[in-house]
C-alpha cells in the first residue's frame, strides 16, 4: 500500500484563533478529517459557532474562551483538553492579527501587542502541549499559521512580517529540536483569502487588483483551499516531513508584491 492516510480518526487536535475565518475552517475541516477538535478564542459566542459546525460533522467540540498571550490560562487550558482528549495530537497555532501601520508610526503599544498575539502565543502553545506529545501514541503534529509576509516584503505591517518570519524560523528550530520525540512542526503560509478580517480590504478594487498582479493563479483563495493543506500537514500523509513552510499564496510568492 502506497497511499498515506490523510484521516484523522481517532486523533485529537487544539486550533487556536477558531472563532472564524481561517481558523474556524481549519478547526471543522480537521473534524470533517476524524478529529475531535478543542477550539480557543477570545470571543465565546463565535466559538459557539464553530462547535455546531464541528459536532454538525459528527465529531466532539471542546470549547474554550481564553486569552493565548496569558500563561496561565494556556496551561489551564491544556489541562482541561487532555482531561477530556486524553491527549493532544495536533496543534494548530492560527491566532493572529495585524495593524497596519506604517514603521515610522508603529508604538511601542502595536509591537508589543502584535508580538505577543502572533509570536509568544505560538510559542507558549506549542511549548505547553509539546511537553505531553512525546508520550502520544498516535503521532504528534504542530502546525503554525505563517504568511507570505514572513518571506517576502510587503507594504506595511512591517511588525507583523517580523512575526511571520520569526514564526517560521521558530518552526524550524522546534523541528530539529523535538523530532527525536517524533514531534513534526511545519506551518502553512497563506496568501489573501476571503475572510471576516480581510473583507474591508478586498472590498477596495484598485487594492484587489494590486493583489491579483502578483497572484499567479489571477484569483482570493477561497478558505476550503488552505484546509486540505492542513490536514495533510496534520495527517500521516506527511509523516516524513517536518520544519517545513508550505506556501499557499496562488504562486504569489513566487513573483513578489
Amino acid at each position: 500500500m502506497y497511499l498515506p492516510t490523510f484521516r484523522l480518526d481517532g486523533k485529537t487536535a487544539i486550533v487556536t484563533g477558531a472563532g472564524r475565518g481561517i481558523g474556524r475552517a481549519i478547526a471543522v475541516g480537521l473534524a470533517e478529517a476524524g478529529a475531535d477538535v478543542a477550539i480557543m478564542s477570545r470571543t465565546e459566542s463565535d466559538l459557539r459557532e464553530t462547535a455546531r459546525l464541528i459536532e454538525a460533522a459528527g465529531r466532539k467540540a471542546c470549547m474554550l474562551a481564553m486569552d493565548v498571550t496569558e500563561r496561565d490560562q494556556v496551561q489551564k487550558a491544556v489541562s482541561v483538553v487532555i482531561d477530556e482528549f486524553k491527549e493532544i495530537n495536533i496543534l494548530v497555532n492560527n491566532a493572529g492579527m495585524n495593524i497596519r501601520s506604517k514603521a515610522l508610526e508603529v508604538t511601542d503599544e502595536e509591537w508589543q501587542k502584535i508580538m505577543d498575539t502572533n509570536l509568544k502565543s505560538a510559542f507558549m502553545m506549542s511549548q505547553e502541549i509539546g511537553r505531553t506529545m512525546a508520550d502520544n501514541k498516535n503521532g504528534a503534529s504542530i502546525l503554525s499559521i505563517s504568511s507570505v509576509g514572513g518571506h517576502t516584503a510587503l507594504r506595511t505591517g512591517v511588525v507583523y512580517a517580523a512575526t511571520k518570519a520569526a514564526m517560521i524560523q521558530m518552526t524550524k528550530v522546534l523541528a530539529l529540536e523535538w523530532g527525536t520525540f517524533g514531534i513534526r512542526v511545519n506551518s502553512l503560509g497563506p496568501w489573501y483569502f476571503k475572510t471576516p478580517l480581510t473583507e474591508k480590504l478586498l472590498s477596495d478594487e484598485q487594492y484587489v487588483n494590486d493583489i491579483l498582479a502578483v497572484t499567479p493563479l489571477n484569483r482570493i483563495g477561497e478558505l476550503y483551499e488552505i484546509v486540505g493543506p492542513a490536514v495533510f500537514l496534520a495527517s500521516d500523509a506527511s509523516s516524513y516531513i517536518t520544519g517545513q513552510t508550505l506556501f499557499v499564496d496562488g504562486g504569489m510568492t513566487i513573483k513578489g508584491f
